[in-house]
Parts: structure tokens; sequence; C-alpha cells
């Protein structure tokens, strides 16, 4: 089927399940199954926004994702709402490069998760929101996600080894914004989760803020290197560490190169 077929499949969808919406809101709707109906326009919506993403229109996937939201959440069905919000956020991610809407969508259905007690997922989410957070440089609502989201997984033996990351990305936000803030910080990271002060992530953060502190580009530079020659930095990480390394004196006519 090509793309107009999809396009045309997804409108009938569409339209069939508004019409059950409709059906369901009758006066006898309670004789007739309106639940069954409701659970059936979810179903289509969901069915027609697939139909739009296989023919590429993002716009009319969202539609759809967002009606079959508004009733998954008059129904009480926060887990699957939330699934259909990181779709969405998926769809801005990837598809329409729209990060503050990508953000909405992720911050929303973490809401919804955490409201299930789904911990672990509303956690995922959340911690893309800090990504981009970052990115887009609101280092405080990044700082606060990664130390509640590090906060919450110290103490659990299955995931504590994932606390050191936040704290130490945390520390990142912290050093962009201020490097007194970032000793303090870390001081606190230190104190609040002791195993954090024997990671590689800390002795790297300790190192930076020494060579930001004496101003030295090149003490900065191999303490990246030899940390890269074991841990690789993502893009993430790459970036907000060029981030730190401009504001050294001298460098800031450099090549913007961490190597």
């Amino acid at each position: 089927m090509d793309n107009a077929g999809k396009e045309r499949e997804a409108v009938q969808l569409m339209a069939e399940a508004e019409k059950r919406v409709k059906a369901s809101h009758s006066f006898l709707r309670g004789l007739f199954g309106g639940n069954a109906r409701i659970e059936e326009a979810c179903e289509m919506y969901t069915r027609a926004a697939n139909m739009f993403k296989m023919a590429k229109n993002w716009s009319e996937a969202i539609n759809c994702l967002n009606a079959a939201i508004d009733i998954y959440t008059d129904m009480g069905r926060f887990t699957i709402a939330a699934k259909h919000h990181i779709t969405i956020a998926e769809i801005y991610e990837t598809e329409l490069v729209d990060i503050e809407k990508a953000i909405t969508h992720y911050e929303q259905s973490a809401d919804y998760y955490k409201g299930e007690e789904s911990n672990s997922s509303a956690n995922k989410c959340l911690l893309k929101v800090a990504a981009y957070a970052a990115q887009l440089e609101q280092y405080q609502k990044a700082i606060e996600i990664y130390e509640q989201v590090g906060a919450n997984t110290m103490d659990n033996p299955l995931l504590k080894y994932s606390a050191k990351d936040y704290f130490f990305k945390a520390g990142i936000c912290h050093f962009i914004v201020d490097e007194l803030n970032a000793k303090l910080a870390l001081e606190k990271y230190e104190e609040m989760f002791p195993a954090f002060t024997d990671s590689r992530e800390c002795k790297l953060l300790k190192k930076l803020l020494e060579a930001h502190e004496e101003q030295n580009s090149e003490a900065y530079t191999e303490a990246v290197k030899e940390f890269d020659s074991i841990s690789r930095l993502d893009q993430w990480l790459t970036t907000m560490l060029l981030r730190i390394k401009k504001s050294i004196q001298g460098d800031g006519e450099g090549d913007g190169d961490l190597k």
C-alpha cells in the first residue's frame, strides 16, 4: 500500500473512532456497551496513528494519539496514556525535531507513570527531559532531575551503579553554571553517596575542577582523554565538556576539540 492508501485508511479509521466515541455518549450507552465502543475507538485511533506514521504524516499521527490519550485519561488508564505520550515525544525528537515539545510530552508521561507508581518508567522519561534541558541550557532543571533520580536510585541494590552517572551529570551541569557551585555539589554528592568518591566520574570532575581553577587547558584536555580511553564519551557529555572548556581563558579561540 502506498502512502496515499495508508492515509486514506487512517482517515477512515479516525472517522470510525469518532462515531464510536459519539455513540458511547448517547443516552442509552449503558444498555449498549458504551465502554466497549470507547475501547474500540481507542484501538482505531492507535491503528490510524500507526498508518499515518508509515505514511510519514507526523502531525496527523500526533492528533490520533492525543485523541486516544484524552479517552484513556478519562478512563483512568494512565499507563497506556503515558506510552502514547512517549510515542509523541519520540516523533518530536526524531522526525519533527522540536525538542521543547518532546520535553513536554516526556514530562507528562513521567507524571502519569509516577501516579501509577511506575518509578522506573518515570525515571527513564525524566532522564530524557534532563538531557534535553541541559542541551537547551536549562541547567537548573537538568540538575534537579539528575539529583532527584540519583537520590532515588542510590539505595536500590540493582540501580545504585547508575546513581554515580546521575550525580556526575548533575555536577557537570553545575560546573557549566559556576565552578564554586560544582565544588559544593560534589562535596554534597560524596556525603550522600560515599561510593561516588571512588568512581572514575567523581575523579574526573575533581581533575576538571582543578584544571579550570588553574586555567590549564592542557590538563583539562588530558583528563578528558584519559577518561575517554576507558569509557567513551557520548555526544551529550562531549557537548557539555566543550562548553566548560571554552570558559578556560585563552581557549575561546580554540577549535572546540577535547582530544
